[in-house]
């Protein structure tokens, strides 16, 4: 495995932010095989709520009667893990009910979808999913004075096509803790345009978004621990480490290639100046440390490398005029991601 893979997974630290990743993510050349930890799994989507698992009998010899069935609990309940597939007309999620937080969040962005002007941000609120159980159920009270910017996942700026559209980006399963300035405010904010700007050169974009919850390396002894902020009263709601982004940018032909990008964050202010190749990882490292699979059905003759076909770089613009933007105001020039120069 790569020293890129095992960074990814296993050492970029949220509280070093963007430093200690582009440090780690420099090493990416290095071809030392190192043993990577084991991070939990997250569920497999099924909707609305998957059914008891059908047991798969344990071969027995014939003449042993087990004197129990585990199984058997299943008459009370299915424990779970559930996982809360919610599609809406803007997004469809997939929700972590133990922190409390999406573990994906799906979206489809087209050039029409984009440039339509069709609802007003000022007339939609945050408002809990109440799709979600109570209980496990992230509460707007949650994140009142944590310091956390409520974060999308999917941006309200990639659903102004419609009012309902909207206002469906605006429900608490499509957020997730976030810095505010100098990240969700700015780089966070930027790289979310830099995906819109995907359309002025793909006819189809799909990007997959969602927390990650990295371990970091004890600077005293030296061994590898999982560490993140738990907010609310009581603790409900988990504070990530990471985020990642997954994008297909498809070429609109039937069977036609897509091009693939990944990129990982830190929940952290990020000098507007670095580079966002700096974030780019192998997809294959954000499943490892995720336990999600995102391109398992495309045949690999068909991916491409999506900073190797166009120019993955940012426009930074003041959040005053994004936030203008999203509330109706004319558009500024739009620059596109062009084919990269040689």
């Amino acid at each position: 495995m790569s020293k890129t893979t095992l960074a990814i997974i296993a050492g970029v630290s949220a509280a070093a932010g963007s430093a200690a990743t582009a440090a780690i993510y420099a090493s990416r050349t290095q071809r030392k095989d190192s043993p990577s930890p084991t991070l939990p799994s997250t569920p497999t989507s099924t909707y609305p709520s998957p059914p008891p698992p059908v047991p798969i009998p344990t071969p027995l010899r014939k003449d042993l009667l087990p004197p129990v069935n585990p199984t058997g609990v299943f008459q009370y309940g299915f424990p779970g893990p559930t996982s809360d597939l919610h599609p809406t007309l803007s997004t469809t999620s997939c929700f972590d009910r133990r922190t409390r937080n999406p573990a994906w969040v799906a979206e489809h962005i087209t050039t029409a979808s984009i440039n339509a002007n069709n609802a007003d941000r000022r007339h939609s609120i945050f408002v809990e999913d109440e799709t979600i159980p109570e209980k496990f159920r992230a509460k707007l009270h949650d994140y009142f004075r944590s310091g956390y910017d409520r974060g999308h996942q999917v941006p309200a700026a990639d659903a102004k096509w419609s009012q309902d559209a909207l206002d469906n980006t605006f429900l608490l399963t499509n957020m997730c803790p976030q810095v505010g300035e100098g990240f969700n405010r700015d780089y966070w904010a930027h790289f979310e345009d830099f995906c819109r700007r995907l359309t002025n050169h793909y006819p189809s974009v799909r990007i997959v978004t969602g927390p990650l919850y990295l371990p970091k390396r004890d600077h005293e002894d030296g061994k590898w621990r999982v560490s993140y902020e738990v907010i609310g009263n009581p603790p409900n709601v988990s504070v990530p480490t990471h985020f990642y982004k997954v994008i297909f940018a498809e070429d609109g032909k039937t069977g036609g290639d897509v091009s693939l990008g990944a990129f990982v964050l830190p929940n952290a202010r990020i000098d507007n100046e670095k580079p966002l190749q700096s974030f780019e990882v192998p997809i294959e490292a954000i499943e490892r440390a995720s336990g999600l699979e995102f391109a398992g059905k495309l045949p690999t003759q068909r991916r491409k490398r999506l900073c190797e076909e166009i120019t993955c770089s940012l426009l930074v613009r003041d959040y005053a005029d994004r936030q203008k933007n999203l509330l109706g105001s004319p558009p500024p020039k739009r620059i596109g991601a062009g084919p990269r120069s040689s």
